[in-house]
This record gives C-alpha cells, structure tokens and sequence, in this order.
C-alpha cells in the first residue's frame, strides 16, 4: 500500500530544498519557495530530450552535458531553483562544480552555455518554460536558450546579446542557428522527427 508523503507546508530555502527527501522518485523544482512536482514527461518529450543528448555528445565531452541531473538555482522573489532538460556546462560552470557534493549550479557559479527545455502540455508548464525560466536564465547570464515545442511544431531560439534575448523561431526544415553549437546543422523538423532526415 502506498504511503501518502507529506509535502512542506512552509516556504523553503535553498538549502531546506536542498536537503528535502520525501523518500520517492517524484521530482521537484523549488519555485518561489514552494516544491513545484514535475508532471512526469510524455513520451515524446523523452523522446526528443533523448535524441538531443546523443546530437550533443558529437560537441561536447560527455562531462559537461547534463540530462535532468543538475539544477541551476535562479533569482525570484523567493528561493527557486531549476531543472533543466538538457544543459551544456561551460568549462568553468562545469569546472565549478567539481568539488561541489550536489549538482547545483548556486549563484555565484558560473553560468552553462545552453540550456534546452522541451515545453510540456498545459497552460501551467506553458508559462514556465516560456515565461518564467526564460527570465531567470537570462538573470543568471545563460547565452543560449532553446525552447522546444512539440505541440506547435517549433522551436524558439534565445540568444543574448547586448542585455537582452533575442528570439529566433525555427519551423519546418530550416537550420538551427546556434552560437554554442556553430556546426550544429538540424533542422525543427529533424529533431521533432529524432532525426530522421
């Protein structure tokens, strides 16, 4: 029989959520001080997010690629703290976190080179990924975000310049331009497809 597991009922530092365990499998974001679950992905999502991983181990030295398993803690009014899908470390996000006994990229640590988000259905996820995280990443001085959307066929390309992101969308068969990636060559339908030509 399962258990019910009691979540906090008061806002959480950095280091309350740091140090939570509720003794599942269910994954958190802290967002304002609140444990946010996150809804199990779809198929699809996994899909992508696995077919991206593979793509990015042709550039990168397979250390400094993260799949859902370093968190990256972001400015709010309250403590928050993300976790992306995918995240490219730069040498010295990745250099910073060597010593470190959690995969947090804490303020004050440098910032990873890209971050890709694979969107979620729903209004909710939506805003988070669209929205919120988009914000809090710029905040933390990331260069390059790619926002990933199964559901309308495309994929937002944020790149910093001068203080601020600027979007570019990819649908159909156009080349990824990216600034961290420069040969990277897929195009939205390629990697909405897993590659397939």
């Amino acid at each position: 029989m399962a258990q019910a597991v009691s979540r906090p009922s008061q806002l959480m530092s950095m280091e309350d959520y740091l140090a939570y365990d509720d003794g599942t499998d269910t994954r958190y974001e802290l967002e304002h001080g609140t444990l946010i679950e996150m809804p199990v992905e779809s198929t699809i999502n996994a899909l992508i997010a696995r077919f991206l991983l593979f793509e990015l181990a042709k550039y990168f030295p397979i250390q400094r690629i993260a799949a859902k398993d370093t968190e990256i803690e972001v400015s709010g009014s309250r403590a928050t703290c993300r976790l992306p899908d995918l995240l490219v470390h730069s040498e010295a996000s990745y250099a910073a976190l060597a010593e470190e006994k959690q995969s947090v990229l804490r303020h004050g640590m440098p910032a990873p080179s890209l971050i890709i988000e694979v969107v979620s259905s729903g209004k909710a996820n939506r805003d988070r990924d669209y929205r919120y995280k988009r914000t809090e990443y710029a905040a933390r001085g990331v260069a390059e975000i790619w926002i990933i959307d199964p559901d309308k066929q495309r994929i937002t390309l944020c790149l910093w310049v001068e203080g601020q992101y600027e979007d570019t969308l990819y649908e159909g068969a156009l080349p990824l331009k990216s600034t961290a990636i420069p040969d990277f060559n897929l195009s939205t339908a390629q990697i909405l497809a897993f590659g397939e030509a």
